[in-house]
């Protein structure tokens, strides 16, 4: 499997958007936590994490091949569980149904991570370290803010090992950590 370094050098060569790396970085950090949490393979999950947009800049125009080239792309560099991961994010374009805990973890980290960083934003500061969980918790089931935000993908976490408020806290804290690499 690829590591780390790699991983990133990787997703530096094929994302160009600042603002999508720091997305997958986001990403990255919510799913090794929850690996930790839930005792699955930390690398597998936050590199899977990291790698799960790699060809948004080429697909982003035709979202049937968001995914499929990623994971073209990444045959024989990550495991299948983490390509499948991959693949199953967009489920509604491609032919894999979220099944593995992995799946459904990437689904939720995925949607958990703009939610968080949303709240964020409409801080008086902008930055991390100003939301509460509480204040998360509120924006999370005020469906008017935040509105591209996928709840039901949050949800997922249920099928995972967590109930939404504990994802959402585990979030919230892996965010906040990795601030200064998110810019926020």
């Amino acid at each position: 499997m690829i590591d780390r370094e790699e991983a990133y050098k990787l997703l530096k060569k094929y994302l160009r958007d600042d603002k999508l790396i720091k997305h997958s970085l986001a990403v990255e950090a919510i799913l090794r936590d929850a690996a930790a949490r839930v005792n699955k393979d930390e690398q597998l999950w936050s590199i899977t994490g990291l790698l799960h947009d790699l060809d948004y800049d080429y697909t982003r125009e035709d979202p049937a091949k968001h995914a499929t080239m990623a994971a073209e792309l990444l045959e024989g560099l990550l495991p299948e569980e983490g390509i499948n991961a991959i693949k199953a994010h967009n489920y509604t374009h491609t032919d894999q149904i979220p099944m593995t805990s992995l799946d459904k973890a990437l689904i939720a980290a995925d949607a958990v991570s703009g939610l968080v960083i949303a709240t964020a934003l409409v801080m008086p500061s902008k930055k991390l370290f100003e939301v509460k969980l509480e204040t998360l918790i509120k924006k999370f089931y005020d469906t008017s803010f935040a509105t591209g935000c996928n709840r039901k993908r949050i949800e997922l976490c249920s099928d995972f090992g967590f109930d939404v408020e504990s994802f959402l806290k585990l979030s919230l804290i892996a965010l906040q950590r990795r601030a200064d690499v998110l810019g926020l």
